[in-house]
């Protein structure tokens, strides 16, 4: 248990720099804590040894993956249905140019100037057509553009990007199996029932038993993530489709979102992004730059040629054109998954890993902070500031609080 504290400890003693970086720099905490957990994981490998750092300890993988599917879960909570049902040929046509413009030409890029083999260039054109949920997630909390139609239109259209993604990923790659049929099953039962349910248990014991909604949801997502994980997929799905299937509910109840955002981002997603950027192989990368800059400039070339006419179809105003657009050239958690299947699936070498991951944590980074520091579209901005949600740490009497 030393060692478990200990690294707990290192971890989010690099989670309090990074807060305090990205406070003084003005960007977004998550891509701060990208690059210090890239930079520390460099430096500890390099002078003390990879194991110091804890990044393949297995608690702390958990932890990192439980952050990605709560915070996956809370983007869900954020689409409302009305907003989607009204803004649809938006929310779909940037989704799919979203995803299909990146995978044909990052594809192409792997294949034909990399030379890379037909396999691991589809491969590449998977993890690099996503749009990260969780850094556009987290910059809209910063920004509170998650509370505006123009950023619940964003993270609908994240959502289509990320579902092209995941689909083109099992079609090319996991095979359907019985297995699939029964997470789609029993899946799809669950979250009929899942906004019911919920309603009659925070009735019941709502007001009365400490936390009792907050862990009813867990227990559905670890559940629905176990039986991803069990059939091939990924956890982080059913956790978006669960927040959606919930968004009308959670409007309902801020307080309750807010002490959740709080547990999410002040303890679980620092684990998350230190460790995304942790598992980058400095020295590969560093050794061959053009590579790298390949990949990443595939990734965001192709997004704004094919992403930026269609968002001028719905948004006139240029920072929000381009706010839009630069915002979808993301990438991370569907990037990383993507390429980590790769890995273990014998479809990338550990170089092309890292040279995939380099290339997607640089579409975190890069895109984004050239949008917070040119294009950011603050006539949108609600008045009030959102940075105590955000940022609030919490305690215990919050985080117990009755429902």
């Amino acid at each position: 248990m030393t060692e478990a504290f200990s690294h707990a400890a290192l971890w989010l003693g690099l989670a309090v720099l990074a807060t305090i970086i990205a406070y003084h720099l003005k960007v977004s905490m998550a891509l701060v804590e990208i690059v210090v957990g890239m930079v520390a994981a460099g430096v500890v490998e390099y002078y003390v040894g990879p194991e110091f750092f804890g990044s393949e300890e297995s608690w702390l993988r958990f932890l990192a993956a439980t952050g990605a599917v709560l915070l996956t879960f809370l983007a869900g909570a954020e689409l409302e249905p009305k907003v989607l049902r009204v803004r649809w040929k938006e929310v779909w046509l940037v989704g799919l140019v979203g995803f299909l413009a990146p995978f044909l030409g990052c594809s192409a890029v792997a294949r034909y100037l990399l030379g890379w083999d037909p396999s691991a260039s589809l491969l590449v054109g998977v993890a690099l057509s996503t749009t990260s949920m969780a850094v556009v997630y987290a910059v809209m909390l910063e920004t509170g553009l998650n509370r505006t139609e123009f950023g619940k239109g964003i993270l609908g259209a994240c959502f289509i990007n990320d579902l092209g993604t995941v689909i083109a990923l099992g079609l090319l790659f996991a095979p359907f199996t019985w297995k699939t049929l029964v997470f789609v099953g029993v899946t799809t039962v669950a979250l009929a029932v899942l906004p019911a349910a919920t309603r009659h248990l925070t009735t019941l014991y709502g007001f009365r038993t400490a936390a009792v909604r907050t862990k009813w949801v867990l227990l559905v997502l670890f559940g629905l993530g176990a039986l991803a994980l069990w059939s091939g997929s990924e956890a982080v799905l059913p956790a978006y489709i669960a927040g959606m299937v919930l968004a009308g509910a959670v409007a309902e109840d801020h307080n309750w979102l807010r002490r959740l955002r709080t547990l999410t981002i002040g303890f679980l997603t620092p684990f998350y992004f230190l460790r995304a950027g942790s598992l980058v192989a400095l020295p590969v990368v560093l050794g061959a730059p053009l590579v790298l800059l390949l990949l990443l400039g595939g990734k965001v070339a192709t997004k704004i040629v094919g992403l930026y006419p269609v968002i001028a179809r719905f948004r006139q105003e240029r920072n929000e054109r381009w706010y839009y657009t630069l915002l979808m050239s993301t990438g991370l958690t569907f990037g990383t998954i993507s390429a980590l299947y790769g890995l273990t699936h014998g479809i990338l070498s550990r170089t092309q890993y890292s040279f995939v991951v380099a290339a997607v944590i640089g579409s975190a980074l890069v895109p984004t902070m050239v949008a917070g520091a040119a294009f950011v579209p603050r006539h949108l901005m609600p008045e009030t500031d959102p940075a105590p949600v955000v940022s609030a740490t919490g305690n215990g009497a919050e985080l117990l609080d009755q429902e």
